[in-house]
């Protein structure tokens, strides 16, 4: 469903809205990028009638004693919930009895601004907890962004704007949250925030699934990429990566097949083999590669959920991107888990499309400046085997352009590019677009999948699975 119109507000007359609302009134809580949301609302006068309260503990045992014990760091989704219950409840329970016919709300951040050197990673977690109406039960809208500013009074500025859009759109927006994550990037000019999480929950987003907005994060372009849990929960990369080795293996899954789980299973055997890695702290990841998302409105929601949910059935975390070069993926993953190891597995074939100049036209440096990135020193590849005719393809026998030959090499020996050990070669014939085939036509498919795969299939008439059988 395409977002409404809307008319666009600057950031002071959003702010001034607000304040001139006799129901709306709240506290306000930020730590790491000053005071900005607080100051827009005394900037724009008639604040008294809108804020009960602002605070900024930036001490942490100050933060501690307020908030309690930070459960894992200070810019992390649980200490944003954190500051949320406790300044929502504090509010309610003081002025509930005092203040009628009033909408309480509390907004809350936690953010990593720029540090002096430049060499952190500015990014934060923000949060409204608000009442649709009087004494009703609160809503919640919460998301994680990354700033792109390059100094820290612009990326201030960006918080304090943000905050107020937010606010904002809790209150003018919530009947539609579409075009509430859009009114998100008001007054913002491309290239300064991403919004890479975003999480609904409450009785004015009841019918709200999580998974769809995420999709509408990276459709938008607000987002590289977003995750889902197994249980098909929204779920940002900094909760689940954090200080974890990482194993991705990338694919459209439409649908997902045996040849799937093999190279899953024993690329994971191998990688937790490797010295550097730690088996108790291995991530597998499964990502969705959704290149096509961009400016499109034919994107096929229930096709995108039905995926998900049959990785999620195998237990698998889903990423959703929208990269199409493997180099993206790899600098994606190596910005949430610095220090730790990262594989990728891909089939032979794909290694041979790696290989080509015609993906690397934008870059200045071409195919070397994207290996670069992509062969950091803590990534490496795991290549299955494609089976071509009667031919086993291996790092041995591909057919690399001869001016890559060289390097193609060097990256063998320096174990960049490693040949799976095991493989089950009963498997090499099945590809998910043939799968996928198959299932439309209504011919025999079902050993092709896991039988998990196969019932929820059938069950839930997936990929035109009852259609083709009724034809037939």
């Amino acid at each position: 469903m395409a977002t409404s119109k809307y008319t666009t507000l600057d950031v002071k007359r959003k702010t001034l809205k607000i304040n001139l609302d006799p129901g709306i009134y709240g506290t306000v809580a930020e730590i790491g990028a000053g005071q900005e949301v607080a100051r827009s609302f005394f900037q724009a006068g008639g604040a008294s009638g809108t804020v009960a309260k602002t605070i900024s503990a930036y001490d942490m045992t100050m933060s501690d004693a307020i908030y309690g014990d930070a459960p894992k760091r200070y810019v992390c989704l649980p200490r944003l919930d954190q500051m949320l219950d406790y300044e929502f409840d504090q509010l309610t329970t003081t002025l509930a009895s005092k203040q009628k016919e009033k909408r309480f709300f509390a907004f809350a951040d936690t953010v990593e601004a720029i540090n002096y050197s430049r060499t952190n990673r500015c990014h934060g977690w923000m949060g409204v907890r608000f009442q649709d109406g009087e004494n009703e039960e609160f809503n919640e809208v919460v998301i994680h962004i990354r700033m792109l500013d390059n100094d820290n009074p612009t990326q201030q500025q960006a918080i304090g704007m943000l905050g107020i859009n937010l606010i904002y759109g809790c209150y003018f927006h919530s009947n539609e949250p579409k075009t509430l994550i859009t009114s998100l990037m008001d007054n913002f000019a491309p290239g300064r925030i991403q919004i890479d999480m975003v999480r609904f929950t409450g009785p004015v987003f009841k019918n709200v699934d999580n998974r769809l907005m995420s999709l509408f994060l990276v459709k938008s372009n607000y987002a590289d990429a977003v995750m889902f849990t197994p249980e098909g929960t929204s779920i940002h990369p900094t909760e689940l990566l954090y200080k974890k080795d990482i194993l991705a293996l990338r694919g459209r899954f439409r649908p997902v097949t045996h040849v799937h789980m093999d190279m899953l299973e024993n690329s994971k055997k191998m990688f937790e083999k490797d010295p550097k890695v730690d088996p108790k702290k291995v991530v597998c990841i499964t990502e969705i590669t959704l290149d096509d998302l961009s400016g499109s409105d034919d994107i096929d929601e229930k096709d995108f959920l039905d995926r998900v949910d049959l990785l999620g059935e195998l237990g698998q975390t889903v990423l959703i991107s929208n990269f199409q070069e493997y180099y993206k993926l790899a600098t994606y993953l190596t910005r949430y888990n610095t220090g730790a190891q990262i594989g990728i597995v891909l089939g032979a074939n794909s290694l041979i499309n790696i290989f080509n100049d015609k993906y690397y036209k934008k870059l200045n440096g071409g195919l070397l400046e994207a290996f670069g990135q992509l062969f950091h020193k803590d990534v490496r590849l795991y290549l299955y085997p494609y089976k071509f005719r009667k031919e086993l393809i291996t790092t041995d026998n591909m057919l690399i352009p001869d001016h890559y030959d060289y390097l193609f090499k060097y990256l063998i020996s320096n174990g960049k590019i490693i040949d799976f050990d095991e493989h089950n070669a009963e498997n090499l014939h099945i590809f998910s677009h043939k799968v996928l085939e198959l299932i439309e036509e209504g011919k025999d498919w079902e050993s092709l999948v896991p039988k998990r795969i196969a019932i929820k299939i059938k069950e839930q008439e997936l990929f035109k699975y009852k259609a083709k059988l009724i034809e037939k």
